[in-house]
């Protein structure tokens, strides 16, 4: 009766009971069901969003430190965020296709919005005088 209580084409109900199984038999569930796996992941955006938050004030203290828009852009320092990360993403790669692939691409887009962030708060800042 599960194909009745979930069909194709519709959203899973939270509470069903599984309706596949992955082959390999070393791929283990992580919870019982689809709305406990919704909790974890809601609870995992919450601590994502307050580590963003983290980094966003360190993106605007760093501010502090550049001279012009070049500096802000900093692309020496991008591309060696995105080989730092894809390096700690292909650590996991196995618990997820395409993970490395994943993560970069979402560092990319986060650099970029906090680089535009950065060049907006720069013109905030005066010379310090020396």
């Amino acid at each position: 009766m599960t194909s009745l209580q979930n069909p194709a084409g519709a959203e899973p109900g939270v509470t069903n009971p599984p309706v596949r199984r992955f082959k390999d038999p070393a791929v283990q569930p992580v919870a019982a069901t689809l709305g406990e796996l919704r909790e974890r992941i809601d609870t995992l955006d919450a601590q994502i969003v307050q580590l963003l938050a983290q980094r966003a004030l360190c993106v605007r203290d760093a501010t502090r430190f550049k001279r012009d828009a070049f500096q802000v852009r900093a692309p020496e320092r991008q591309a060696e965020v995105f080989r730092r990360v894809r390096q700690l993403a292909e650590q996991h790669a196995d618990a997820f296709p395409g993970l490395p692939d994943i993560v970069e691409a979402s560092y990319r887009t986060l650099v970029a919005g906090f680089v535009a962030a950065e060049g907006q708060l720069f013109e905030q800042t005066e010379s310090i005088e020396t």
